[in-house]
């Protein structure tokens, strides 16, 4: 009798435990698409985290984002933004650089000399992401179709080889990350897309080229993803939210597959 209440309480205990733990960062002030997009991504996030028997907290509070704090930590993601502070990019890189694990989306990969995130950190930009600083985008946010360049990797498992996205503004890179050993390059657009966004400007309009849009780093547990920057009635002046980066089966299978991928191999 004792040993089999034993045995219970151990397997309730391990239910109890989360398989890994994750912390996402955001800041969610400079841009009404990507505040629509971390909204979204915390309430996604925690439902899966439920489901998939992980613990995942959000804060826009960065002096968590420091080496203490990241210890009790398997994956970090940044939903918009990345830290500014020395102290704190300093935790991150040594964070990643002893085997922890980050996700990051769309803006969180942004930076432009010249711009409010200058090209001011070249550990991150250039041999972590790989892409060096943003080149350009696609406007308006628009699906495109994808294509999965590696359909062995665990991210990609059960999604197609290709697929439609959700609407979302396209970034191009100043690196061309075929040309680095070190990216694995996961997805990219398809040129069924092309041409790709409405425009106005001639230069938002994509005719040809090739575009990455998931990929990882082999030097470390890493992925970014290129979505998150939803479709909104700016024009209108309603400022609402016309798309759901989280509306699309195939891209959330994808993003749920990552997350476990970092937090639990």
């Amino acid at each position: 009798m004792k040993k089999s209440l034993l045995l219970l309480l151990l397997t309730l205990s391990a239910f109890a435990q989360p398989k890994f733990k994750a912390i996402a960062f955001y800041t969610a002030k400079n841009d009404l698409a990507h505040v629509s997009f971390v909204e979204e991504a915390n309430k996604w996030f925690s439902q899966i985290a439920k489901e998939n028997q992980f613990s995942y907290e959000a804060t826009s509070d960065w002096t968590k984002l420091s080496t203490e704090n990241l210890k009790n930590y398997k994956v970090v993601l940044f939903l918009d933004t990345r830290p500014e502070l020395p102290e704190q990019r300093v935790a991150f890189e040594e964070y990643m650089k002893a085997g922890g694990g980050f996700l990051g989306f769309h803006f969180s990969a942004f930076a432009l000399d010249g711009s409010e995130f200058p090209n001011n950190w070249p550990w991150y930009n250039t041999d972590f992401l790989g892409c060096g600083q943003y080149a350009g985008n696609t406007w308006r946010p628009t699906s495109a179709v994808l294509k999965v360049e590696r359909k062995d990797h665990p991210t990609l498992k059960n999604v197609p080889s290709v697929f439609n996205s959700q609407p979302n503004e396209w970034y191009k890179w100043e690196k061309d990350l075929r040309l680095n050993p070190d990216i694995e390059i996961l997805l990219s657009i398809d040129p069924k897309s092309f041409p790709l966004g409405t425009g106005p400007k001639p230069h938002e309009i994509w005719s040809e080229g090739y575009y990455p849009v998931f990929w990882t780093n082999k030097k470390y547990r890493m992925a970014y993803c290129n979505m998150g920057h939803n479709d909104m009635d700016y024009e209108g002046g309603t400022n609402a939210g016309l798309s759901r980066t989280f509306g699309n089966v195939n891209q959330n299978v994808l993003i749920r597959n990552t997350i476990m991928w970092l937090g639990v191999r």
